[in-house]
């Protein structure tokens, strides 16, 4: 038997075909919010869970891998291979952007681009498990 999160996970899986997200503290509110709102995804964001707000951010790449979370941040640390390796994550995205408007599309492209790629009635997408991305204007995937 796993944890509570591991035995729940492959029920949340089911219920929703939204991509299922682990917004760190340093997103913007507006920004998760638009998230939820615009591109209808479930996301946990860390801000709103007081047992979250101040863990570290080895906790909160473990945590969402735990959760088949894709992690999703505006801290480049989690690029550093020896603290965070890309075969332990759940799934990163690591995004740049000069304000919320210019992330905000960013994160429309990877909505378009890698979740809602396969088309409407496909299986809900899978967390980027095991691959990092630096996410910004030029990127591609």
């Amino acid at each position: 038997m796993g944890s509570l999160a591991s035995e729940l996970l492959p029920v949340a899986s089911r219920l929703s075909d939204a991509p299922r997200i682990y917004a760190d503290a340093n997103l913007p509110r507006g920004i998760v919010a638009a998230m939820r709102a615009t591109l209808g995804w479930d996301v946990l964001f860390v801000l709103e869970h007081d047992d979250l707000r101040r863990a570290s951010d080895r906790e909160h790449f473990s945590r969402a891998r735990e959760q088949a979370r894709t992690l999703i941040t505006l801290d480049r640390d989690f690029l550093d291979e020896k603290r965070f390796p890309t075969g332990l994550s759940g799934g990163v995205v690591v995004c740049s952007a000069p304000g919320e408007p210019e992330l905000l599309l960013l994160l429309a492209r990877l909505d378009r681009e890698l979740f809602r790629a396969a088309g409407a009635g496909a299986p809900p997408p899978a967390p980027l498990a095991g691959r990092k991305v630096d996410w910004h204007a030029g990127a591609t995937l």
